[in-house]
């Protein structure tokens, strides 16, 4: 990328755990410039008031948030917003030429009826959602390179469809029986403060939430529906860990070929995500843990079968910050720009 002019960025909610991942990883990049922070409650603070690791690196303030100069200064906008927000501004920042990538929930989804069913939210900017690819560059990377609105995935069905997606894609499961048990660190329940996050509540103990209805499962259950070429429905349980970085999201479902053994699955796999540089396909007898994953866009897959019940298991390792959040993001601008698509992505991990 030498002598190219840099891409001017701007990060419209960037004071969450996902904006400060976004701030380290485009400070880091040769390829772009960021040059406008916006939020509401934080406007006017410099960014190093909010995290003052950074003030080595980055001397900009928290701008209010004004559409007109964000598209005048931006080529590219991300949207750290909470669900809600995100569709109430992409359309105006599109119309005005920038690519918009969102990592809410407000893009993620096709029908707009099941978005408002989850979300309690009427929208009707349906043109608009039309446009937009979900992020998940391992299954839509074509559609990405030439999109202008992104809507990035969770990082729970970041997790489960790269550990389910073979599966359903070549037909080896029965999609009914599919379970997934999830469970993440504390980051992923964002930087407000919250009771059942704090150390005194969340240390030591392991609990589910969500259960048969979080907002995660019609995301899985719609690109699910892409693969299998069918309705699915899954079984999603969610758990809070206490820990702060990290997915483990295991996947149970019945083979319908009991046949089929752990090689044979490994195998497939492997070819499945071949030219997909983030994705590591574990040896045999080999799990994958999240620590493996700190700091890195990487999704750690690991494979095993059941002769007894002719079940597959499957065990998929991300960082949610990374790779089920701002690494997502980045890696789907690096398609978009027609650049490489692992460019300044991390792969290896902050350890022990």
């Amino acid at each position: 990328m030498t002598g190219q002019e840099r891409v001017p960025v701007g990060i419209i909610g960037a004071s969450g755990y996902g904006g400060i991942q976004l701030v380290r990883l485009l400070l880091e990049h040769p390829g772009v410039e960021l040059v406008y922070l916006g939020g509401h409650s934080s406007a006017g603070k410099a960014y190093t008031d909010i995290y003052p690791h950074l003030t080595h690196r980055c001397n900009l303030k928290i701008e209010p948030i004004d559409l007109e100069v964000i598209a005048a200064r931006c080529q590219v906008v991300f949207l750290g917003l909470p669900n809600g927000l995100a569709c109430d501004m992409a359309p105006a920042l599109l119309a005005k030429g920038c690519k918009v990538l969102d990592l809410s929930a407000d893009y993620r989804f096709r029908d707009l009826s099941v978005y408002s069913e989850w979300y309690k939210k009427e929208r009707s900017d349906s043109t608009i959602v039309a446009k937009a690819v979900y992020g998940l560059p391992e299954l839509y990377r074509e559609k990405i390179r030439t999109a202008q609105l992104i809507g990035c995935p969770g990082c729970y069905p970041t997790a489960s469809l790269m550990a389910l997606s073979p599966l359903l894609k070549q037909g080896l499961i029965d999609p009914a029986t599919t379970i997934i048990d999830a469970k993440s660190g504390t980051s992923g329940g964002g930087r407000e403060a919250k009771v059942n996050m704090l150390l005194a509540e969340a240390e030591g103990s392991l609990g589910a939430y969500g259960v048969a209805k979080h907002r995660h499962t019609p995301e899985i259950e719609q690109i699910c529906r892409d693969l299998a070429g069918q309705e699915v429905r899954v079984q999603f349980t969610p758990h809070l860990i206490p820990m702060v970085r990290g997915i483990l999201a295991t996947v149970y479902a019945t083979l319908r070929d009991p046949g089929l053994v752990r090689d044979d699955l490994i195998t497939i796999y492997s070819a499945f995500y071949r030219a997909s540089p983030f994705v590591k396909i574990l040896p045999n007898g080999l799990y994958p843990q999240t620590k493996w994953a700190w700091g890195t866009n990487l999704c750690y897959i690991g494979i095993e079968t059941d002769p007894r019940t002719d079940r597959v298991i499957v065990m998929s390792a991300i960082d949610n910050l990374v790779k089920g959040q701002a690494g997502q993001a980045v890696q789907c601008l690096n398609l978009m720009m027609g650049w490489e698509e692992s460019l300044s992505l991390p792969q290896l991990a902050f350890y022990p």
